[in-house]
């Protein structure tokens, strides 16, 4: 994901649109262990709570195999089925660069993995949420076509001066969301799936609101970076998502320009509510989420 704080110049030895080498040789043992202690605890873990496109990618990829995955092989796969790649960065990139990739079927992860010790939790995205949570929906024509679609959006919101509705809308569907279906709500979100805990939360805990997603409703509603979710969004399908995102935003942030934010907890009347959360969790001052 992207980052609005970083300087525009490339840190030593990334090149101009801030790739480096995956240096997949140079990982230790140690390292591919903790990729595949995290691997095994989630896919326990996800069967019946992740969605089918999510599940079908993460066997198309084989992400499983020794270790930490080696970009160069998974792109195979990735490119045949959709026309994606997945290109090592050292970590959070200008918010360009990470639109400029996603406009051209390139998603930039980090290639660094958390210690034995941050199993449960990391500030920084490492290659374990970046590869594991984000790439198995890539191999999903609908939504490849939605992040490609997204990265375009994003260059022309920052010209227009609406980044933060836009970065509300990558938080509560790419990174947060749920999807409905016949069997129930189902994780597609990536902040979810590569987080045990949250896995748990988003869809058993009657704490958070659990709403319709609505495009307009999703980017006045800000979020929190630092625990669980007070608010998770549903789309009814990957293709009404897609759908959503592929019109022209300028009349919908000349709108929300004379709007004011929608508090994280606050369920309007012309919500589509799928579970009225009581806001305990938050209420009782959170905890940080794994």
């Amino acid at each position: 994901m992207a980052a609005e704080t970083l300087s525009l110049t490339p840190p030593p030895g990334a090149r101009p649109d801030w790739t480096i080498d995956q240096g997949w040789d140079a990982y230790a043992q140690a390292e591919h262990d903790v990729w595949v202690t995290l691997y095994e605890r989630q896919c326990a873990l996800l069967p019946g709570r992740a969605c089918d496109p999510f599940l079908k990618g993460l066997d198309s990829l084989d992400l499983h195999r020794t270790g930490i995955p080696d970009f160069a092989r998974i792109n195979e796969e990735l490119k045949r089925l959709t026309g994606w790649t997945v290109v090592a960065v050292p970590g959070l990139v200008p918010d360009e660069v990470f639109f400029e990739h996603l406009a051209n079927r390139r998603f930039p992860a980090g290639q660094f993995i958390r210690r034995a010790d941050q199993l449960d939790y990391l500030q920084e995205p490492d290659v374990f949420h970046d590869v594991f949570g984000h790439v198995p929906m890539l191999t999903d024509p609908t939504f490849a076509d939605y992040m490609q679609a997204y990265g375009r959006g994003g260059l022309r919101a920052m010209n227009l001066g609406r980044l933060h509705n836009l970065a509300r809308l990558y938080w509560y569907t790419v990174e947060f969301g749920l999807l409905e279906t016949p069997a129930g709500l189902r994780i597609y979100g990536a902040g979810i799936v590569s987080s045990h805990a949250e896995s748990i939360f988003a869809l058993d805990d009657p704490s958070p609101n659990r709403l319709g997603f609505d495009l307009a409703r999703v980017m006045r509603t800000p979020y929190r970076i630092d625990d669980f979710q007070q608010v998770y969004f549903v789309i009814p399908s990957l293709q009404a998502l897609l759908d959503s995102t592929l019109s022209d935003f300028g009349a919908l942030y000349a709108y929300l320009a004379s709007q004011k934010d929608i508090p994280i907890e606050a369920i309007l009347p012309d919500d589509k509510v799928f579970n009225r959360g009581t806001q305990a969790y938050a209420q009782r001052g959170g905890q940080t989420a794994a």
